[in-house]
């Protein structure tokens, strides 16, 4: 069984899978030939594994098999797939992004900023808002959003809640520790940034954060995001 971890670009996905593996045992690989996080952060930290075999095969197997992407939803994922869809506030995450964007290309941050506010592609990645509503549009009770505030603030209770939505039969291990940002950072304090909400506040320019709200596909995603989390609250 395949059960993709999807989630557009500095989301969450990272501390997700040192989650999935420090708390659970669950290891990762990546939909891509590729995996640069892990490559930057180091393998164990992330709990990395090779794919090892192909997606049709992972499917009708009985092992469980955690898939990474920042792709759209497309025909690779089949319809009854299981996916944790791992969403953030898009200007958030679209900060984040342009900052370890502009550590290898040395234009300004705001350069790439809005070059990715503007991104849309039918395939790939492609723009925030496009990337969000392709996962959860229409609804489907075998996709699960998980928050990024939710997984910040409570990382064990967070994905236990969404294993049993999954309804997958997962214990933690003996002893399980995840580590604690302030830790991750003495890793990688490049790619473990600041991990909060809210960082688009003071660090969106407002003729930019004008620009991602110009977006139908942002404004559908964020009405979106935002209806499932009234409706959690109210339930």
């Amino acid at each position: 069984m395949i059960v993709w971890i999807a989630s557009f670009p500095r989301s969450g996905n990272t501390f997700l899978r040192i989650i999935l593996h420090r708390y659970l045992g669950i290891r990762t690989a990546v939909v891509y030939d590729f995996d640069g996080v892990a490559e930057r952060v180091g393998r164990e930290l992330v709990g990395f594994q090779d794919r090892p075999a192909s997606y049709d095969e992972m499917r009708r197997s009985n092992e469980l098999y955690f898939i990474k992407t920042h792709r759209q939803r497309d025909d690779r994922i089949h319809e009854g797939d299981k996916a944790i869809c791992l969403v953030r506030d898009g200007r958030d995450a679209l900060v984040s992004w342009a900052h370890l964007r502009s550590e290898l290309d040395r234009r300004p941050f705001k350069a790439h900023l809005e070059e990715l506010i503007l991104i849309r592609a039918e395939r790939g990645t492609g723009g925030w808002g496009q990337n969000i509503l392709s996962w959860l549009q229409p609804p489907a009770a075998n996709r699960i959003i998980l928050q990024y505030d939710d997984l910040i603030k409570q990382p064990a209770t967070a994905v236990a809640k969404t294993m049993r939505a999954l309804r997958l039969d997962v214990q933690p291990c003996s002893e399980a520790t995840i580590p604690t940002f302030a830790e991750l950072k003495q890793v990688d304090d490049g790619f473990f940034r600041r991990g909060l909400s809210g960082t688009y506040l003071d660090e969106m320019p407002d003729e930019l954060h004008d620009r991602f709200w110009s977006i139908p596909d942002n404004v559908a995603a964020m009405t979106f995001i935002d209806r499932h989390m009234r409706n959690r609250l109210a339930g």
